[in-house]
């Protein structure tokens, strides 16, 4: 017999619990890249601005890089011993990894002892992320129903943007309290601080979380093991999708938000406290804008919003950053950044998903993390750490060009792919 479907509260109940821990989890991991412009010199005294920007930013992408790992591993345990309880591990690691940074000893005391120290809570923070994606976004996938699964998945890049926003919230609180060499000295540990402790409450609520119906449906039937080998052998058309729709989309992403805060510092001239709030201002817009285009795909499908913005994020991506290095107003800084936000929103409401749609349940989770996992070390965690580089180089306009070619490689694949709404493989309701 299938297991029962949750009731209406319950299934709100587990949504919202679900999608707090996501904030939490993604609070931790942008606190890194928000006070990167403080916390920089502290582990790397050498060199001018954007050398210590740059090494902070290889510290950042060698958390992508174990990613794949969390997602393979944290992705095989959700799909053999339920989504509620890879949850419960991954909001732990990241914990470990947010007090480490909090109290971690700067260059100065011990040397380069210190920024190992950084380097072991971002891999670790890796790890926890890796499989934080693809097992929130397998639950709330599942534990939506089908006529609104679009509308309730996209909570999940609701409470990501969340994460980044109150990680900025909390900068601008300590940029109005404290002093610009205070924050340099110390007070860029406070949010590390706040983010281990918040997520210890998070620990309390992910145990306290519904397992999924799907899950429980497929533990109950004799279907083969969740593994790599079973992901590329049994799956590969679905494993290449997830992988190449994820690379456009998460490079974009990463370049209009985490990116971004940095190029109108170092790059377009802005003072670290007005691009912060450009930033803030115009996270919140994007965060409010993912359940309406989750909504829309469930009235008229998760293509036509993909190759939105496959199209426009190929065509508009130059235009913009070029617009960005001219531009002195704070007001036309901040409608520019929110143009690149918009046209992201056509990928990042939806793509949770989309990829959940593509896989049965008992592989499902490794499906959807560990493409994306390899998509986002390759891609995405290297955006800052690519652009920074190209800028030291006196190319800096070829990132505008590569993020917009790897939007459009990401087009093709939305072209060739199903609507997943009409193909679904998450069966129950």
């Amino acid at each position: 017999m299938s297991a029962p479907s949750p009731t209406r509260t319950e299934r709100l109940r587990s949504i919202v619990g679900g999608s707090a821990g996501n904030l939490v989890e993604w609070f931790d991991w942008y606190t890194s890249s928000a006070f990167g412009l403080y916390f920089a010199g502290v582990f790397f005294p050498a060199g001018g601005r954007t050398q210590q920007l740059l090494d902070t930013a290889a510290v950042f992408a060698v958390g992508f890089v174990m990613r794949p790992i969390g997602a393979w591993a944290m992705g095989v345990y959700a799909d053999r011993h339920g989504r509620k309880a890879a949850l419960t591990i991954s909001v732990t690691l990241m914990c470990a990894g947010a007090f480490l940074i909090a109290v971690a000893p700067g260059y100065a005391a011990i040397g380069w002892t210190s920024p190992a120290l950084l380097v072991f809570a971002r891999l670790l923070q890796g790890l926890s992320v890796g499989g934080e994606y693809g097992a929130s976004a397998v639950y709330l996938s599942e534990m939506a129903g089908r006529e609104r699964r679009g509308f309730f998945s996209s909570f999940q890049y609701v409470t990501l943007i969340a994460g980044q926003l109150v990680a900025l919230c909390v900068l601008l609180v300590l940029q109005s309290i404290l002093s610009a060499q205070q924050l340099d000295a110390w007070g860029w540990r406070i949010p590390f601080a706040i983010g281990g402790l918040l997520a210890i409450a998070v620990y309390r609520i992910r145990r306290g979380l519904l397992e999924t119906e799907s899950f429980r449906n497929a533990a109950a039937k004799d279907t083969p093991r969740s593994s790599g080998l079973a992901l590329f052998r049994d799956h590969p058309r679905e494993a290449a999708t997830v992988l190449f729709l994820t690379a456009g989309g998460t490079l974009a992403f990463y370049a209009y938000t985490i990116y971004m805060q940095k190029f109108l510092v170092n790059s377009a001239g802005f003072p670290r406290a007005g691009a912060a709030w450009i930033m803030t201002t115009a996270l919140t817009l994007y965060m409010l804008l993912q359940p309406a285009f989750g909504a829309l795909s469930d009235r008229i499908g998760r293509k036509p919003l993909m190759v939105g913005f496959g199209v426009a994020g190929t065509l508009a991506t130059v235009p913009i950053f070029l617009a960005l290095e001219q531009v002195r107003s704070p007001y036309a800084a901040f409608a520019l950044v929110l143009a690149a936000l918009v046209i992201v929103s056509g990928y990042t409401a939806i793509n949770a998903v989309v990829k959940a749609e593509l896989f049965p349940a008992h592989i499902r989770t490794l499906g959807v993390a560990l493409p994306y996992a390899l998509a986002n070390a390759l891609f995405g965690g290297t955006a800052e750490y690519v652009a920074l580089g190209l800028k030291k180089a006196g190319l800096e306009r070829g990132f505008y060009w590569y993020v917009a070619a790897m939007i459009a490689v990401s087009l093709v694949t939305y072209l060739r792919m199903p609507d997943t709404r009409d193909t679904s493989r998450i069966l129950e309701d």
